[in-house]
């Protein structure tokens, strides 16, 4: 295609073509010419003059952007066929359930559906139920962003997306059933569960409490599961809380949550359950609501650890238009089989003898993280469970070593300022990165005005701040320079890791500092509402800039801080890139010699 100039005066030169020669260029489309006027704006904005004699020319240039951008915002929509959801599970019906108390007790569900394949490829996923977070397109289901219309369109209502992500599509080829979106926190900016704007999500396991964010209503869906599942090993009615009566409604068997500092592993840690973040690329984030591309994951939330395994296997591999994949991410026809090789492993020491509650863990290596167990803000309740599940590790026949790593105290402060200046464009204005990727273009956040701020302030003051935040960097002189130092210690950050790596087949850190708080009031003040997620990231959002791989699993139960009550408390478990298979060998391993949420004894409370 030609590239058309026009101007409201032609100059001499080559560039020129004349107004006719423009309208068969394009079709006969009319374009009105940029003025003057405009031009003098911009050249003010930049405190410069243009001389007189080269006015009309860069006037000239101008306008052959505006006839480019005109003929492109003519065109219809490009929908990759890939994208488009399968003939055979259509119609989609849903039923709106974001802050219905009656059939939605723990607010974890934003829309109920329940959608099949009727020819699926495969059958790992037969009779499960999947939910995924409400950031995640689900053709002909509209989505939610844990926000209002308002501050996600600019319009009244939800956009319904008309593809399915490639996440969801692969669910559906593998005989699952897709249940609903599962609710988020407003902008998924919350390690807390107050923030949706539908209200709070509460813990399955004590209401009234977190259950983590952002992936918050994922936790509680599979948490109902897993508190039942937990019930009827124990042959109890309820426990360990007294509350637990409270009716809970329906779950599902897994979700897919999204993770940017540690929204899948916080709420699976506070609900009891396993998240893990894969290695960054190794599961398609197509067709998801980004925050940052840099630090967007995705991954499975379960009741089971063999249910996390065969999730991750459906669910990862190159889709062929995710840009956040590498050389190391592989095709979906060589993604490992998790489950399988873990069995043959596990076999293989039963044939050894090996696999015994003393020996499970023998030829294993745990690096401890020093400064992850010594972290600022750890609680007593905490740092007894983990001290307890190291101690389990031990026990198993793993060889456990204390690594001190001095940079990993440091990756909140890399993790905040490599992705601040960003995160108001590409999360609060859905910015297309300058990659191709697939970009949500229903998705078109307004300018953030008072009525953005007074919506904020009241659900989520954490938005607020990163707007000001990025806003703040942005103004900086030296902010782009300040970026790429904090790329170079990303890299140092992943290189500390990787040389510990080579002595252990996974490192251990806690994942919440706390046990699960109860949910602040909307009329709290922001310190108040804001003081019970502070050090919340401390242990989980240096691997999402690493792009290591982690995995939360329950490693006990710890009392509540402010109330009554027992809540899980979750241990982490890293690895080498790519090696989500270490992790579950030594999750696997672990357990053996008991699972951490079977510790009870019927006093917890």
């Amino acid at each position: 295609m030609s590239v058309v100039f026009l101007s409201s005066g032609p100059p001499t030169g080559t560039l020129s073509l004349s107004l006719s020669s423009a309208h068969t260029t394009l079709t006969n489309s009319i374009y009105l010419p940029v003025s003057p006027e405009a031009l003098k704006t911009l050249s003010t904005k930049f405190s410069v003059s243009i001389p007189q004699s080269s006015f009309p020319h860069y006037l000239h240039l101008l306008n052959g952007l505006d006839a480019s951008t005109s003929l492109i915002s003519s065109l219809p929509l490009y929908t990759d066929p890939r994208l488009l959801p399968n003939p055979s599970t259509l119609p989609r019906k849903y039923e709106a359930l974001g802050g219905d108390k009656g059939k939605n007790p723990t607010n974890g569900w934003s829309h109920r559906t329940e959608i099949t394949s009727a020819s699926p490829t495969s059958t790992s996923l037969s009779g499960k139920t999947v939910a995924f977070k409400d950031n995640v397109s689900i053709a002909q289901i509209p989505i939610t962003g844990g926000t209002t219309p308002a501050l996600l369109t600019g319009g009244t209502s939800f956009p319904v997306p008309g593809i399915d992500a490639s996440i969801v599509r692969r669910v559906l080829e593998c005989g699952g059933t897709v249940a609903g979106s599962a609710n988020c926190e407003h902008f998924s900016m919350s390690p807390l569960s107050f923030t949706s704007a539908s209200g709070p999500v509460h813990n399955a396991w004590l209401h009234g409490y977190t259950t983590g964010g952002s992936s918050s209503g994922c936790a509680a869906l599979v948490g109902i599961t897993a508190v039942a599942a937990w019930r009827k090993r124990h042959n109890v009615s309820t426990g360990p809380n007294s509350n637990e009566d409270v009716g809970l409604g329906s779950g599902v068997d897994m979700a897919i949550g999204g993770d940017q500092g540690g929204s899948v592993r916080i709420p699976a840690s506070y609900a009891g359950i396993y998240g893990l973040k894969p290695t960054h690329g190794l599961v398609p984030y197509t067709g998801i609501i980004s925050l940052f591309p840099m630090i967007d994951h995705v991954g499975p939330m379960t009741v089971t650890l063999e249910d996390n395994m065969v999730l991750l296997g459906v669910v990862a591999g190159w889709d062929g238009m995710d840009s956040r994949a590498t050389p190391g991410t592989p095709m979906p026809s060589s993604v490992p089989d998790y489950s399988g090789l873990v069995k043959r492993w596990i076999d293989e020491k039963s044939g050894n003898g090996e696999w015994t509650a003393k020996s499970a863990g023998t030829g294993l290596r745990v690096g401890v993280v020093k400064e992850g167990v010594e972290g600022l803000g750890l609680s007593d309740e905490v740092r007894r469970v983990i001290t307890a599940a190291i101690t389990q590790f031990k026990g198993i026949g793993a060889v456990v070593e204390e690594v001190s790593i001095p940079m990993h105290s440091l990756g909140p402060s890399i993790w905040t300022v490599v992705t601040r200046p960003g995160i108001g464009s590409y999360g609060l204005e859905n910015k297309p990165a300058p990659i191709l990727n697939y970009p949500m273009p229903d998705i078109s956040p307004p300018v953030f005005d008072q009525a953005a701020f007074d919506v904020l302030d009241k659900h989520n003051p954490a938005v607020v701040n990163m707007v000001f935040n990025s806003a703040f960097l942005n103004e900086r002189k030296d902010v782009n320079q300040l970026v790429g130092k904090s790329m170079t210690l990303v890299q140092q950050l992943r290189d500390e890791y990787d040389k510990a790596l080579e002595r252990f087949d996974v490192l251990l850190t806690p994942v919440n500092p706390r046990v699960g708080s109860r949910h602040p009031e909307y009329g709290m003040s922001v310190q108040e509402k804001m003081e019970p997620a502070i050090g919340a990231t401390l242990n989980t959002c240096q691997f999402n800039v690493t792009g290591h791989p982690a995995l939360s699993l329950p490693a006990g139960w710890g009392k509540a801080p402010d109330g009554p009550g027992m809540l899980p408390v979750g241990m982490q478990l890293v690895a080498k890139h790519f090696d989500e298979l270490s992790i579950f060998k030594v999750a696997a391993a672990w357990e053996v010699a008991g699972k951490g949420l079977d510790k009870w004894n019927g006093q917890l409370n």
